[in-house]
């Protein structure tokens, strides 16, 4: 919204690139640096404090895209490798991925709560008119990471975990994890969350776009139904995990998501806003389901050797390979329907939503046929864990 108000609206999908981008050089230099030489503390809050600089310098260089998208690509390049650092962290200090990890993640959720009704109901009050079509998000943002990578150096001490090992690419792109990881339910895994992420990026590019075109208002509030919903289902993971196991919770994220576009598609023709709203409620499952779920299924598998490798191997699959994919893909697909328009109609919204919703039901069926939890990744303790 904030890009399409400042001339940049054929250039939306590139945030949404830098992204993946920089999800894919994290591993590199997590392998290179932060698993090496630095304590995992002091290296997200040295990245947080950078982030937070570079995001408040941005909106100087709306009338400059190419330096605004660099702009974001380097605070995208401080931000990506702070997913794996921040998982890390927090599972080697744990004893039970299943039952701890959601009660922790849970605050990050509620953080989104918290920016989006500050975003949509404080700034909108200050600063008048709509702010997602100001800058004061992306100051927000900064302001947010500076004091973010400030509390970082108060987190529990975490010793780089490949101190004195020597470097390779094979251990920096996470291959050696994958040789430790690798069998078949593994790369099931694998391959069904690359192809997942490739329409998720529809979803994260263009769902601002299409609740402006459906007329709705105070966006960024609206959106934190989504976190509410994230924040109830995450509360509810260590039962579910216990009662369902790994399989059936992914394959419920990946229904969510697909349900989630099509209520999209289904409610773009009329505007229908209860469609609209379930879509975006659906993000508890959708995001809960597949992406923690899936962060505590591969560190399960994953010896403390491994275990930062194994977790910015997932990001490079998902974060980056999948998203710079999808994000390609996405942005291709909505200029094709824009065809030199300034916005999409509600009926050409229908038809965008119908292509993502189709690819995600089919790779629900591709891993619901092919993938196979052993029953010790599913319930009780991993040697992973016991080694603790």
């Amino acid at each position: 919204v904030y890009m399409t108000n400042h001339g940049m609206g054929t250039l939306t999908h590139w945030p949404y690139t830098v992204n993946p981008v920089a999800a894919i050089v994290a591993p590199f230099f997590l392998g290179l640096v932060a698993d090496r030489y630095f304590a995992t503390e002091k290296v997200l809050g040295i990245l947080h404090l950078l982030g937070g600089v570079i995001m408040c310098a941005a909106p100087r260089f709306t009338a400059e895209p190419t330096t605004f998208i660099l702009l974001l690509l380097l605070y995208n390049l401080c931000y990506m490798p702070t997913l794996g650092l921040a998982n890390s962290l927090a599972f080697h200090h744990i004893q039970s991925q299943e039952q701890q990890f959601p009660f922790i993640r849970v605050f990050g959720t509620i953080g989104w709560i918290v920016a989006g009704l500050f975003i949509s109901l404080f700034l909108g009050k200050v600063v008048g008119g709509v702010p997602e079509q100001t800058a004061w998000p992306l100051y927000t943002a900064g302001t947010a990471s500076v004091l973010l990578g400030l509390f970082c150096f108060t987190l529990p001490h975490t010793p780089p975990p490949g101190r004195g090992q020597p470097v390779s690419l094979r251990s920096i792109a996470g291959l050696d994890a994958l040789k430790q990881l690798g069998d078949r339910p593994f790369y099931v895994f694998i391959i069904a969350s690359l192809l997942l992420c490739i329409p998720l990026a529809a979803y994260y590019n263009f769902t601002q776009l299409f609740l402006g075109a459906a007329a709705v208002k105070k966006i960024a509030a609206t959106q934190t139904v989504g976190q509410i919903s994230e924040t109830f289902f995450m509360l509810l993971m260590p039962m579910l995990f216990l009662r369902l196991g790994v399989k059936k919770m992914l394959m419920m994220g990946m229904a969510a998501w697909t349900l989630r576009y099509a209520l999209f598609a289904l409610s773009a023709p009329d505007a229908v806003f209860w469609m609209i709203l379930l879509g975006i409620a659906l993000h508890g499952p959708c995001y809960d389901f597949f992406f923690v779920t899936g962060q505590i299924y591969v560190d399960k598998k994953s010896t403390p050797a491994v275990r930062g490798q194994a977790q910015g191997f997932l990001v490079l699959v998902t974060y980056g390979v999948g998203m710079l994919i999808g994000a390609q893909i996405a942005g291709n697909v909505y200029d094709r329907f824009l065809a030199g328009a300034t916005a999409l109609t509600l009926p050409q919204w229908r038809s965008f939503w119908i292509l993502p919703a189709v690819f995600a039901a089919a790779v629900l069926v591709f891993f619901a046929a092919l993938f196979k939890a052993p029953a010790r990744e599913t319930t009780g303790q991993t040697p992973a864990t016991a080694g603790r």
